[in-house]
């Protein structure tokens, strides 16, 4: 990024001028995908996440995450919001170190991911409503023309008919939890970064999420379920196990949706192979 994005600049002497004074030089973040930058002077360390064409097409609105960082701001969950100005959101740099796998284990099996989702569960919403079925509808004019099959229109027409789970109990999501995501901090408390899909929806969706995205073993899911519930008083452990089946199917579509959207974006074959196991799961064609 040029230090001369006239973005970021408006951005910065909006809510950080100090910044821009000191001339601070920003410094790329690894592991992210170019549009996130880091920024460290006297007083501040503050990360910097523009939005891309592709950001866009994948349905993230750096306003709508700068709200809703704004309703979690004192919870200890997340990044604090500095300001958000010409498509750039500003946050605190959130000291911690993001768990290494035995770390993730750890957190799964100790219940502290359960406890920290149970945490977030409970906080206000924050009045952006999640909608699968408008994600389908972008993903899809998103993805590859030549990989639409006939049968593949199919679901797609099928999943924008079909009325959505009812809703179990309705939360303030995350809905990118993963290893990398989640920060273990001084305390040894987590909080999660990356909310830029994060939304209002039923709780039952968010454990559907995680289940999926890391094809966690049964075992593994009903410690989850045991410990989550157990912060999560009125919700009783069977019937969220019911709700959390019917999101299954949903949340299988949207991950599949979306690696088709990015093997479109970037042309990178590792998208093609983790969007084969789902098209086997709805008996697409590869």
């Amino acid at each position: 990024m040029p230090k001369t994005d006239p973005g970021l600049r408006s951005a910065l002497a909006l809510c950080l001028p100090s910044a821009l004074t000191e001339a601070v030089e920003p410094q790329p973040v690894s592991g992210l995908t170019g549009e996130s930058w880091r920024l460290q002077g006297a007083g501040f360390d503050v990360l910097a996440r523009g939005a891309s064409g592709q950001k866009t097409q994948l349905g993230v609105n750096r306003r709508r995450e700068f709200r809703l960082l704004r309703c979690l701001h004192g919870s200890g969950l997340a990044p604090r919001p500095r300001g958000f100005s010409n498509g750039w959101l500003l946050v605190d740099w959130l000291p911690g170190e993001p768990v290494d796998s035995q770390g993730w284990q750890h957190a799964l099996a100790a219940g502290t991911l359960a406890a920290t989702l149970a945490t977030l569960h409970q906080h206000r919403l924050s009045g952006y409503p999640l909608d699968l079925q408008a994600r389908y509808a972008r993903y899809w004019h998103s993805s590859d023309p030549a990989r639409r099959s006939p049968a593949w229109l199919a679901l797609q027409r099928r999943f924008l008919r079909r009325r959505p789970p009812a809703a179990l109990r309705q939360a303030l999501l995350h809905m990118d939890v993963h290893q990398g995501n989640v920060l273990c901090q001084a305390d040894g408390s987590l909080a999660l970064i990356d909310w830029e899909y994060a939304g209002d929806g039923d709780v039952a969706l968010e454990l559907a999420a995680l289940f999926c995205g890391y094809a966690l073993p049964v075992a593994s899911q009903e410690r989850v379920l045991t410990d989550y519930v157990g912060h999560m008083p009125g919700l009783e452990r069977e019937r969220l196990r019911r709700h959390i089946d019917a999101w299954i199917p949903w949340v299988n579509y949207l991950m599949l949706l979306w690696y088709e959207t990015r093997w479109r974006q970037s042309g990178n074959r590792d998208f093609i192979a983790l969007a084969a196991p789902l098209r086997r799961f709805f008996h697409l064609p590869g």
